[in-house]
Formats: structure tokens, sequence, C-alpha cells
């Protein structure tokens, strides 16, 4: 065969495997997959472990200052969900062929990427209410679209983090609530988080990209262009920040019923695009303290990677370490 016939046939297959994907099929990690495909799930994949990673941060420094016992468990245990997703989703992308510790080695040097709402600092106890109830429902969006992924693993995956993430909202909205039926400063206090997370929230599915120059949605990694999960969006959440007595910080916000569609005010791009660069408000702070944390669990790592040595020696060998030896 020539180099001619083969890169042809080579196309042929790649053409096949996009048409076999964009009429629904389903790719396991084992299945043959065209180079493109397989960095294109790493990439995205990859990005959504460092975000449920990350967006821990911004609400971990409110355990300690939560404002009863209860609300202290209910954010402790948030934070471990979704520290668990991300566990789940380097996983997927370790059967990919990028491991873990090289992912985690790229988010603490500034080169892997999470998402751009957690690049900005939390200010009040009812930030965390908005990042639960709001963020999450942006995310809550893409995901259930996710859950029709070309790739099964990921979309089983998503099954599961979807379930868990609608409790987080309603986590979230009722620490909203509770501050609006309260008194006067905590009312102002939850619209001035509002007032500064709502243009995060509009850029949060990104860019209004055409389906056609969208090489995710070509492959059928995700099922819905950016626009249509942020018209989702706002479908479900304006009626119901509306019902609680809350100002949506946009004049232009309004339901064209012609078109059945909202219009709002342009986002910000200029700002998402400077962090999709890491030089969000708190990137540099996010990052150092994942790179601290990191670099102080080396000795954890190295440990286990021992441990793994050893019952390997053990089952090649039939040798059992001794105790000073498993010391030294």
């Amino acid at each position: 065969m020539t180099e001619t016939s083969a890169e042809a046939q080579d196309e042929a297959r790649v053409e096949e495997f996009r048409s076999y994907v964009q009429n629904g099929g389903k790719v396991e990690a084992t299945d043959w997959m065209p180079v493109e495909y397989r960095q294109s799930l790493i990439r995205f994949i990859e990005m959504h472990a460092n975000s449920e990673l990350m967006g821990v941060l911004p609400e971990r420094d409110w355990i300690m200052r939560a404002p009863t016992i209860q609300r202290k468990l209910a954010l402790t245990a948030k934070i471990q969900d979704e520290a668990g997703h991300a566990e789940l989703l380097y996983r997927l992308v370790e059967d990919l062929g990028k491991t873990r510790n090289a992912c985690l080695d790229d988010l603490v040097a500034g080169k892997g990427k999470f998402h751009n709402t957690f690049h900005y600092t939390t200010k009040t106890w009812a930030d965390t209410g908005m990042i639960a109830w709001l963020v999450d429902a942006a995310a809550i969006v893409s995901q259930h679209a996710l859950r029709d992924s070309s790739y099964a693993p990921y979309a089983r995956t998503m099954q599961k983090i979807c379930w868990e993430e609608s409790f987080h909202m309603m986590h979230g909205r009722d620490i909203v609530i509770t501050l609006m039926n309260g008194t006067a400063m905590q009312r102002a206090m939850a619209q001035e988080a509002l007032d500064r997370w709502w243009p995060t929230l509009m850029v949060f599915h990104g860019p209004n990209t055409p389906a056609e120059k969208d090489r995710d949605l070509q492959w059928h990694i995700k099922a819905k262009v950016n626009e249509e999960l942020r018209q989702e969006f706002l479908n479900a959440q304006v009626p119901r920040l509306r019902e609680v007595g809350l100002i949506i910080p946009d004049p232009q916000l309004r339901y064209d019923t012609e078109h059945e569609r909202w219009l709002y005010s342009e986002p910000d791009w200029t700002t998402l695009r400077a962090i999709a660069h890491n030089q969000g408000p708190a990137s540099e702070e996010r990052i150092g303290f994942r790179r601290m944390t990191y670099e102080e669990g080396q000795w954890v790592r190295d440990l286990m990677a021992y441990s793994m040595a050893q019952r390997q020696q053990h089952t090649t060998t039939g040798h059992v370490p001794l105790k000073e030896e498993v010391h030294e």
C-alpha cells in the first residue's frame, strides 16, 4: 500500500468515526478514536476536572465563618462532593492517556485551565449562596447536555455529578432565600453579591460560537451550542431570582416573545479572554494555594509510590519486606 493510499484510508476512517458520533454513536475508552478526538476529550475533561478542584477554593474560605453549625456542615459536604467530582474526571483523563499527576503539574504551573467563575474572590457569606445556586445552576445546564456526550464514560459520569449538583443548587438557593427573608442588611448583602456575580454568569457558557466552528460540538463531546445553554439558564433562573425579590443588574434583560429568547446586554468578553490566560482577580492566589498544597502533599504521593513498588516486588519475587526495610 502506498503512503497516499494509506493516508486516504485513514481519512476515510476518521470521517466514518465523525459520522458515527454525530449520529448518536457512543465511544468507549478501549475503542479506536482519531487523535484529534482524543486530544479534544483530554482538553475538555481536564478543564472540567480542574474546575471542580479549583471550584472548592472560593467556598473553602467560608467554612470557618459559616453562621451556623448546620451551614458549616452543609458547605463542607458540598466541597467534599466537588473534590470527588474532580477525582472521577481525572480518572477519565487518565484512561485517555494523560496521568493525573501530569494534569496537576500543569495546573499548579499555571498551564492548566479552569472555569472563569473560580478566578474571582468571595467577599461575603452571600457569595457562597450565589455560587452554590447560580454557578451550579449554570453548570447543571451544561452538564445535563453532557449526559448525551459521544464519549460514553464521560456521559455516565455526568449522571452522578448532575444528581449531586442539583442538591448543591438547592443548598445555595436556601442560603439566598434565608438572607432575603432576613434584615435589610442581609437583603442588601444578597443583592450586592448578585450584582457582582451576574456578569460572570453571563459569560459562563462562553461566546456565541457558530455550531460549524465548535470542534467539541462537531465531535459531539458536547451536545448544545453555548447560546442555547445560556438561554436555558436564563429561562430557569430569571423567574426564580425575581420571585425571591432580587433585581437582576441588567436593564436590557427582557424576554422577546416573538423570537422566544432572552435579550441581554453584551457580556464583557475581554475580561473572559484575560481569565483564559489565568489573569483574573484571584487567579494568582488560587493557583498559588493549590501549588502550596500540592507540594506539601508530595510526601504522601512518594509514600504511596513506594508502597506500590513494594507490593509489586512481593508479587514478583515473593519477598515480604521487613518493617525496617519499609521505613528505610
